[in-house]
């Protein structure tokens, strides 16, 4: 189909005044269109077109006229401006909230993710007169320059911190991130480490409080408190604390039992069971014995520490640390603090793994996850009490410093 012809100007004006003035004279109004367009080689109906727009805009015939056509037009482009504007506006309503504007790598980051949508050109217009306004020039030299020595840091170590923190149970904050990359060797400022923690949304756990598991004895022959709120220690093996947790399966309750060593935190025995019996807290104990004994460990100085719970009275437990050599003592009655360090372990099992990790099927999938745990609690977790080491090298240190002391007394 042939393009359509493209009239000029002169000659559209003089066609449409000679129909507008035949069309008027009654002798000559009939099928004058159709003659006149003849006479100059156009098309008739362009010519009736013509004509029509002519006739309205002087009045003769009803419509809109080009004045006011030229005005609605407009005023549609500048209502669809407006709009285009406004919704560029909303999209950047997150850093226009007042103080200091964003910096130049956000206002470029903008303007990429909406000029798909809208263009480069309006949305630099749209975002004049505010905090996020960006010169095109400031824009464009932006996208050609080459990355700056700290973006490509940046980009390097966020690359690490995210790896530091999906390898240790996606619970680290930026405190221990930052000791975790000094301990590789990678040394950073703590404050840039929370600045990329931030801007890749990554931050540490947060820990509740959980509901107590055990339910205390009776008063008779209750031990001493041989603690009282004082877990330190000066070295392995001389005092233990325990306790009792709890996790929500789709199978039903699962208990687990802990018992840790205060000086290095570290967990020495442990069991999981689907009931709150004896047990399950004399199990925990038997592996924290053999393992210690099976070091060499002599732990007739023990004092092992608990609440007031009737799994940890009871007889055969009793009996299980009078063989050990080690001595027993329970927290005062009344007391929320008695057993302040094994309680504080629950919470971060509970909230490290538990809520972190879950839902649970049974008891299947909660030991192996706590075998992982513990592995991983024991040898790679950081923790902030022992200087920012894993409960095992804080051990081992130890295990040196006593060797090296002992053979300066020999010689």
């Amino acid at each position: 189909m042939p393009a359509p012809k493209k009239y000029p100007d002169e000659l559209r004006e003089r066609a449409t005044r000679l129909a507008v003035e035949a069309r008027r004279d009654p002798a000559s109004s009939v099928g004058a269109i159709r003659r006149i367009a003849d006479q100059l080689g156009i098309h008739p109906e362009a010519l009736r077109g013509w004509v029509k727009k002519a006739e309205v805009d002087a009045g003769d015939r009803p419509g809109t006229t080009s004045s006011d056509a030229e005005r609605l037009a407009a005023l549609e482009r500048e209502n669809r401006e407006l709009r285009r504007a406004n919704q560029i506006l909303k999209s950047a309503a997150f850093f226009l909230r007042g103080g200091a504007g964003p910096s130049v790598a956000m206002k470029v980051a903008f303007v990429d993710s909406v000029k798909a949508e809208h263009g480069v050109q309006p949305v630099l217009q749209a975002l004049e007169s505010t905090p996020a306004q960006i010169a095109p020039s400031t824009y464009y030299a932006a996208k050609t320059r080459p990355d700056s020595a700290r973006s490509r840091r940046d980009e390097q170590l966020t690359v690490t911190i995210e790896q530091i923190y999906e390898a240790n149970y996606s619970v680290y904050g930026a405190r221990k991130v930052w000791h975790e990359l000094h301990r590789q060797g990678i040394p950073v400022a703590r404050c840039t480490v929370e600045r990329l923690m931030r801007a890749a949304g990554l931050r540490g756990l947060l820990r509740d409080k959980s509901p107590r598991t055990t339910r205390p004895a009776p008063e008779t022959g209750r031990p001493a408190d041989l603690v009282k709120r004082d877990f330190t220690a000066e070295h392995p093996n001389q005092l233990w604390v325990a306790d009792l947790t709890y996790v929500r399966t789709s199978a039903g309750w699962v208990y687990a039992a802990f018992i840790l060593d205060v000086y290095s935190r570290l967990i020495v025995g442990w069991q999981v069971a689907t009931s709150l019996y004896t047990d399950l807290a004399l199990d925990a104990l038997k592996m924290a014995v053999w393992r210690r004994e099976n070091q060499g460990a002599d732990l007739r100085k023990l004092v092992h520490h608990s609440d007031r719970g009737v799994q940890y009275r009871a007889i055969r437990y009793s009996q299980r640390l009078a063989e050990a050599g080690a001595v027993s003592s329970v927290g005062s009655k009344g007391d929320s603090y008695d057993n302040a360090m094994a309680e504080a372990f629950n919470s971060l099992f509970k909230a490290e793994l538990v809520r972190n990790k879950g839902p649970w099927r049974g008891l299947d999938d909660v030991e192996m996850a706590t075998v992982e745990y513990i592995d991983w609690y024991n040898n790679r977790r950081l923790h902030g009490e022992l200087g920012h080491v894993p409960p095992a090298e804080h051990e081992a240190l130890d295990a040196m410093t006593q060797a090296v002391t002992a053979t300066l007394e020999t010689s």
